[in-house]
């Protein structure tokens, strides 16, 4: 994966932030979860059909190639929300619950299964 597949203005117009001053934690957290939707497709994802071609001819496409697809770009930045909103774990209060998240409904039916 040679070019990134959200880019950090795709992140940033997502998480409505506006000027600079945030941007070495937000790259952080957009390349933890572009690594998160990869790991969890377990699939080679490509920004575009060159840079997927290149590593085919290259002999190192990597597991089951594909190109990033809206969906795949929306779980990313689902997960990118995720991390930014909510940097811990749990919420306490009364209750302490998981954080529910679309990104799986975007990232699983490209999820590449038994292999």
């Amino acid at each position: 994966m040679a070019a990134e597949l959200v880019t950090m203005e795709q992140a940033k117009l997502h998480l409505r932030v506006i000027g600079d001053d945030e941007d070495a934690g937000i790259q952080l957290k957009l390349n933890a979860a572009t690594e998160m939707a990869v790991f969890f497709l377990d699939r080679a994802v490509y920004a575009t059909k060159a840079d997927m071609d290149a590593a085919v001819a290259a002999g190192d496409p990597g597991p089951c190639p594909m190109v990033v697809t809206d969906m795949v770009r929306a779980g990313i930045l689902l997960l990118l929300g995720d991390l930014y909103a909510n940097r811990e774990e749990v919420i306490t209060g009364t209750i302490a619950t998981q954080l529910p998240t679309g990104a799986k409904a975007c990232l699983l039916p490209l999820r590449r299964m038994g292999a």
